[in-house]
């Protein structure tokens, strides 16, 4: 079989190309490479972490044939690990808090996920989704719980593969690399594999308003920035086993509205249609590269498609009611419809385009 044909799923994840960006370059005068991590299989850079995590467990001989996989997740690593699943003849059982998008209810259970939607509660709360997925993995027979925060298969994934691609792609000519983290396995594998490459790598933290990495890594205390945010998945109230020990330089603290402006600049200028995340992390890459000043080669996550988010992120009234209308470019004066147009909807109401 020829070595470019991938056999399943799971050899499909990975390799994912480094895009310039060309519009954020030419403002700060720096190379800003977003690593197209939306283009695996499953959609997101979770892929990644769902194989590690089953290929690790099966190695230990804890996930067996016809076994269960569960998980608490925000979305994605639950669709790449419904998507494994699939491929190699396991049952799924997800639990997400029920403050996620639509959108990634539909796909799991399209997936043919079990899915179990729960109260948004504290990680303190016993029934944190991440808690009840523990438990479910206890009382499921042949289950297993697969922990992305705290699993290090996670982390080691993204050490041997996501970092030394990287590496690669840049001809080993890069400056910063800057990341969110939500569970800490992307940002903390590729920061160890890039500082034993090169220590002088800055390695940075990007975290989104409400999240508490932030202040931890500036001040040692666990304590939230500025109100929650509208992200999803990235900004938590604790260090994972999975970012414990990552050597990082800098942390960067990222609003809704420079992350939503720079979502609908990728959108417009760049052509790519991406979710929240992306935005913060293209955010701190621009932010960094001001700071660095011109002529520096800063590479980060582009981490999936907008398309899990067009019930909010794209969606005019929902942005109305965050106060992000003007940071989506979106809050122009709509005219008064005038006997020359022809109607059209947009997002459920009538609008008219002139004839």
């Amino acid at each position: 079989m020829s070595s470019s044909i991938r056999r399943g799923f799971a050899e499909a994840i990975g390799n994912t190309p480094l895009i310039r960006l060309n519009s954020f370059s030419e403002l700060t005068g720096c190379e800003i490479l977003g690593k197209a991590e939306f283009m695996n299989p499953g959609g997101s850079v979770k892929d990644r972490a769902a194989r590690a995590i089953i290929d690790a467990a099966e190695r230990s001989g804890q996930l067996k044939k016809g076994g269960t996989v569960v998980e608490g997740t925000a979305g994605n690593t639950g669709i790449g690990l419904a998507h494994v699943c699939n491929a190699r003849g396991y049952r799924c059982v997800i639990v997400m808090p029920d403050n996620q998008s639509a959108e990634k209810y539909q796909m799991l259970e399209t997936l043919g996920a079990e899915v179990l939607r729960v109260k948004t509660v504290p990680y303190s709360d016993p029934n944190h989704y991440q808690k009840i997925a523990q438990r479910l993995a206890q009382e499921i027979p042949d289950a297993i719980w697969a922990n992305q925060f705290d699993n290090t298969a996670n982390r080691d994934a993204h050490e041997q593969t996501t970092g030394p691609e990287i590496w690669a792609q840049t001809g080993g000519r890069i400056d910063a690399f800057v990341a969110a983290t939500g569970t800490g396995g992307t940002l903390g594998g590729i920061s160890r594999y890039l500082k034993r490459e090169n220590p002088k790598v800055l390695t940075v933290l990007a975290d989104p308003q409400g999240s508490s990495l932030y202040h931890w890594f500036h001040h040692g205390e666990l304590k939230p920035t500025g109100p929650s945010s509208i992200t999803e998945g990235i900004g938590i109230g604790r260090v994972t086993a999975n970012l414990q020990g990552a050597p990082l330089d800098d942390a960067l603290h990222i609003t809704d509205v420079e992350c939503v402006r720079t979502v609908y600049r990728l959108l417009r200028e760049e052509g790519l249609f991406l979710g929240s995340t992306s935005g913060v992390n293209v955010a701190a890459a621009v932010q960094l590269a001001q700071r660095l000043g011109p002529g520096h080669t800063i590479v980060t996550i582009l981490c999936d498609s907008g398309a899990k988010y067009q019930s909010r992120l794209f969606n005019r009234k929902w942005l109305s009611e965050k106060g992000l209308l003007e940071a989506a470019g979106l809050a122009q004066h709509v005219q008064p419809a005038s006997t020359t147009e022809t109607p059209r909807v947009v997002d459920g109401h009538q609008q008219r385009l002139s004839a």
